[in-house]
């Protein structure tokens, strides 16, 4: 939230000091009056409402399927940490004309690498490595590696995370290495590795680089990257149909994949697992990505409790946050207004913001015969997943639809930010010297600095004014917006006109207002987000 809205009239910026009394000083120190409850959703009954979206979801994948000539496919949408919805159609395998079912298990390519990423934290959260850890600690073939330039550091497993190793980007070469054996990868690294730029200073999407991070999942663990995934992820997780080896799948469930040529469906051979498969090598079903994704969504929000989970949730929340920029680019929602996509990658998962969205979570799958996304909002706890069976089948557009559909609900709304007893105490203050300034309560509410900003006098006096032009005033229930805890806006009815406060607390204990901003509203005004427009 900017501390500034682009609103009609500026009328005060209230800034005032505290000196604290023996009695909140002795409060403080008990209890941090910092401290608010996680957030949470305001509709009871927003999984119906959602639910009345799915049949129009449904449609929508059916649609894009048939137009895109996709042998077949199936989807899920995940709501707080659970698959409520799977939908399929088509067949998992031409010759046999074989439905998709709700069980079929599809290749998911690069969707592994947040698998692999996962492995990577949990290692590091156990203190056997470090994400800054040279590479060539766990890979000894790379200290023969020759680097760009005199200047580059050297390569860290935290470059390989975030796709800023500088190798050059590799998808078609990558997607052909899947099976080679440990042998073949011993000798390719013996070689060296071609490097367009300096680790560490742009992104470029390297499937090498995942690669290494599954070498380095074996030397560290003493397992083989399967096995490591298999009992410290799939098995806790009780995902029981996810495996990297295609040969260990079920014949009736395993979908065959295609490419689409010639005006025919043209089978393409299922690749073993192998030396590269930590980029790329994962078959799953819907319930089972549906549990994995759901494990991302239930780390959201921050919060007390046992932590059960694989990886902790802090930990996951990591994973899912910006540590490597894209350039951002400009296209067009479906209704025809722009959308500004900006963000880049987190550690083995892509994460963005758009002009609806401020946190998108999300990672695309793509080899010969195959196509899947992932995607999900955490401050709204729902996401969805795809699989077809047809190359590089791109699930981008359907899925943009599928959230305005669920969108149009009016239910897809994000938890509601609880304010924390300062922000409440402030909130009280602000009214009180809206209604009658008073010098001492001024005083005691507000932090060290705002004095400094502007005077005591200045502030009385523009408070004094607002009321005199505006007339009484009364609180609106409820936030305009509440940033986090400690930073909030509401609203003021006002006799000829109205008020939006804007306050952000200071770092101290206890919290104390470092800056407050009455900004005046015509009466039938309604602040407006900032938001791409």
């Amino acid at each position: 939230m900017p501390q500034s809205l682009s609103l009609p009239t500026v009328l005060a910026g209230a800034v005032l000091f505290f000196v604290p009394s023996l009695v909140e000083r002795a409060a403080a120190a008990d209890t941090p009056d910092y401290l608010a409850p996680p957030a949470t959703f305001a509709d009871p009954a927003r999984l119906e409402r959602l639910a009345t979206a799915f049949p129009a979801v449904d449609q929508l994948m059916q649609q894009f399927t048939s137009r895109e000539h996709v042998p077949g496919a199936a989807w899920g949408i995940i709501v707080d940490g659970r698959l409520v919805h799977v939908g399929v159609t088509g067949v998992r395998d031409v010759a046999s004309a074989a439905p998709v079912q709700k069980d079929s298990v599809f290749r998911i390519a690069s969707m592994t690498k947040s698998f692999t990423a996962l492995a990577i934290l949990r290692l590091r959260d156990q203190g056997k490595l470090s994400l800054d850890d040279r590479v060539d600690r766990y890979i000894p073939q790379l200290r023969k590696q020759r680097y760009p330039t005199s200047d580059s550091p050297p390569l860290t497993i935290r470059h390989l995370l975030t796709h800023s190793a500088g190798f050059p980007e590799d998808n078609p070469w990558g997607d052909q290495q899947l099976s080679i054996s440990e042998a073949q990868f011993d000798r390719l690294l013996e070689q060296g590795i071609a490097m367009s730029n300096a680790p560490g200073v742009a992104y470029e999407y390297s499937n090498y680089g995942f690669a290494l991070l599954g070498r380095i999942v074996s030397v560290v663990s003493g397992k083989p990257y399967a096995r490591y995934i298999e009992q410290q992820v799939l098995r806790p997780l009780g995902m029981r149909d996810t495996t990297l080896e295609p040969a260990a799948v079920a014949a009736a469930q395993l979908a065959q994949g295609y490419r689409y040529e010639d005006g025919l469906w043209k089978r393409e051979p299922q690749l073993a697992d192998g030396a590269f498969g930590a980029m790329g090598g994962m078959l799953t079903s819907i319930e089972d990505l549906g549990r994995y994704v759901g494990l991302y969504l239930q780390a959201w929000p921050a919060r007390d409790g046992a932590d059960p989970m694989p990886l902790s949730r802090a930990s996951l929340r990591e994973m899912q946050q910006l540590w490597r920029e894209r350039r951002a680019t400009v296209g067009r929602t479906s209704q025809g207004g722009p959308d500004l996509n900006a963000g880049g990658y987190g550690y083995g998962l892509r994460v963005s913001q758009s002009c609806r969205f401020a946190h998108v979570v999300a990672h695309s799958g793509g080899l010969p015969g195959f196509g899947s996304q992932m995607r999900w909002l955490p401050e709204y706890g729902v996401g969805l997943v795809a699989f077809g069976n047809r190359t590089y089948t791109g699930w981008g557009k359907p899925f943009d639809e599928a959230f305005e559909v669920l969108a149009s609900t009016g239910a897809l709304q994000p938890r509601q930010v609880a304010p924390a007893p300062a922000l409440a105490r402030a909130r009280t203050a602000v009214t009180a010297l809206l209604e009658r300034w008073d010098d001492q309560q001024a005083r005691e509410r507000a932090a060290m600095n705002l004095f400094l900003d502007r005077s005591l006098d200045r502030r009385r006096a523009e408070f004094t004014r607002l009321r005199e032009e505006l007339g009484s005033c009364r609180e609106r229930p409820g936030y305009v917006s509440i940033e986090n805890a400690l930073r909030g806006e509401w609203r003021y009815d006002c006799e000829r006109g109205a008020v939006l406060a804007t306050v952000t607390l200071a770092p101290t204990r206890p919290a104390l207002i470092q800056h407050l901003e009455l900004q005046r509203l015509e009466v039938s005004a309604e602040p407006t987000s900032s938001a791409c427009r």
